[in-house]
């Protein structure tokens, strides 16, 4: 059997039901193939306990913050379900004793913790924020960017390079300085140069290697800092992240709402073979049962091994690009660890009845940058850390829709394991890997551990099967230099295009992936609008040459 639409993406998750809606928004007849009974990919909510069928959990991602006002106003999310709850403040409770509470919104409070530790360090740390802000304002609208073709001769191309130059041409050479020290260098280094507290250098390097195969003292590290610290949830924060209500699956729900208002259609349970593709040009996919969708234009939002390694022929593609993708860095080390809790921790530090403003935001496992870089040995070594670090938070805090019984979900993303793990279950030695994390949480709030009542741990093996984010990373790619920018996913393909004709890259993979932002998805559908338009405009002037 065959159908045919004017548009096809492949995988529902968030970029992928972006680019739909895009698509369907511009009146082509989409239709999105999702391999999994559910849509959202990572960004998903689940009820993984058959025990507790009522519990959801944000199963994967679990933070909102880089998603661009354009891409909400656009595809009508708020309409459609799409909130976000700002988060609450940053929380550490030290094994020694005492705690660190960092506020956002509060100068004043957080002074006053901050010089607990380092007076030198609270008075350092106005102008830290400034110095990021500056940053942001460079950085930030180059998220929303096309790279250009750096390297390419091509008039187009050089046009492009131009552009971003000229737009560039009231940085200052201190800031150019700067965006290059932030790209190249360690996020303990950067650290180093601002604060000298070993509690608040560790409380802010915990963004400078979320999600990724390196720790502290690795270069690059400080630019993966910058990238979770530039975006805002709409409330004028800074780097400001929240909890969207519902779930990370509701903010997907909300973007597939908005694509079928729009027209797409959506099949679930519909996973792809391969993409049909003759002369260098997409013609649609074949579907598992055999069954082939036919449509010129095509957007992958799958890992690029999937995408290009497993669903085209190798004849098809350039040798060079194949040899691109097949060396692209996807290592991870990441566990996931969702737990339900029968009450709040009660921290020794800060002690509580019920809950206190300290559970609202990020309650962290992560005292000092020693104690991170001690864990990503361990795991560079061959073994599970010893002590793993988590960027834990508690949603159900603010998002009272979550779960209406009151039972609370705590989501900690955690690392680091073995890079290899992914190629095996490894499940004993995963409960054990989140029974010494559990234990660290008990020993700075005594009785965490018996509050537990489910616990689900998500390893790498897991999140490459069921989700398909190869080796476990949640980026379908390290933030390393040699990743970025314009070498995202391969030298001359970082405008979302791909070497076959009418195939289109919406994958994390891409420019500005990495978090839930639905950049990739924009871009690629921009894209393949843009050439439809060019195709159409050629086809009408040939027409008209022909009758003249």
């Amino acid at each position: 059997m065959s159908d045919n639409y004017d548009a096809l993406v492949i995988g529902g998750g968030h970029n992928g039901l972006v680019s739909a809606a895009y698509l369907a928004r511009a009146g082509a007849r989409t239709l999105v193939l999702e391999s999994r009974g559910s849509l959202g990919g990572a960004a998903t909510t689940e009820a993984p306990w058959p025990e507790a069928p009522h519990l959801n959990v944000t199963r994967l991602s679990y933070v909102m913050s880089l998603m661009p006002p354009t891409i909400v106003r656009d595809l009508e999310l708020e309409r459609h379900g799409y909130k976000v709850h700002p988060m609450g403040p940053y929380y550490q409770a030290f094994p020694e004793g005492g705690s660190l509470i960092i506020y956002e919104d509060d100068p004043a409070r957080t002074h006053e913790q901050l010089a607990k530790f380092s007076k030198k360090d609270a008075d350092a740390w106005p102008k830290w924020n400034a110095w990021l802000e500056g940053i942001a304002d460079v950085m930030g609208p180059l998220l929303t960017q096309v790279p250009p073709n750096i390297g390419s001769h091509k008039p187009a191309d050089l046009l492009e390079l131009a552009k971003l130059g000229w737009s560039q041409r009231g940085v200052s050479t201190r800031m150019v300085g700067d965006v290059t020290r932030l790209l190249t260098m360690s996020i303990a280094d950067l650290l180093d140069d601002w604060f000298e507290s070993p509690q608040i250098k560790g409380a802010l390097a915990v963004n400078g290697v979320i999600g990724t195969w390196a720790g502290p003292y690795e270069p690059g590290t400080a630019y993966v800092m910058a990238h979770h610290s530039i975006g805002d949830v709409g409330d004028g924060q800074l780097g400001s992240w929240g909890y969207p209500e519902g779930g990370m699956g509701a903010v997907s729900a909300a973007i597939a709402r908005s694509a079928r208002a729009f027209g797409a259609e959506i099949r679930t349970d519909t996973a792809v073979s391969r993409l049909l593709v003759r002369n260098g040009r997409v013609q649609g996919a074949v579907i598992a049962n055999g069954d082939e969708v036919r449509a010129p234009l095509v957007v992958t939002t799958l890992h690029p091994r999937t995408a290009f390694l497993d669903h085209i022929p190798r004849h098809e593609l350039p040798d060079e690009f194949v040899s691109d993708i097949e060396h692209w860095k996807t290592r991870s080390g990441v566990v996931k660890i969702n737990l339900a809790l029968g009450e709040l921790p009660d921290f020794t530090a800060d002690p509580s009845t019920g809950q206190a403003e300290h559970h609202t935001g990020s309650v962290e496992m992560a005292p000092t940058m020693e104690y991170i870089e001690a864990a990503f040995q361990d795991a560079r070594l061959g073994r599970p850390a010893a002590l793993p670090f988590s960027d834990g938070v508690i949603p159900t805090t603010l998002d009272k829709t979550l779960n209406p019984d009151g039972t609370h979900i705590m989501s900690l993303f955690t690392q680091w394991v073995p890079a290899d793990w992914s190629a095996a279950p490894h499940t004993e030695e995963l409960d054990a890997y989140a029974d010494r994390l559990i234990d660290q949480y008990d020993a700075v709030a005594p009785g965490f551990k018996s509050s537990i009542l489910h616990r689900d741990i998500v390893g790498p093996y897991e999140m490459e099967q069921e989700y398909g984010l190869i080796g476990g990373n949640i980026f379908h790619g390290e933030l390393s230099l040699e990743q970025l920018f314009h070498m995202r996913p391969a030298p001359g393909f970082a405008d979302y295009r791909t070497p076959i004709a009418g195939l289109y890259n919406g994958s994390s993979a891409t420019h500005a992936g990495g978090g839930v932002c639905g950049i990739p998805g924009w871009q690629a559908a921009k894209a393949a609008l843009a050439d439809r338009k060019r195709a159409d405009r050629r086809a009408r002037i040939t027409a008209l040459g022909r009758r003249s």
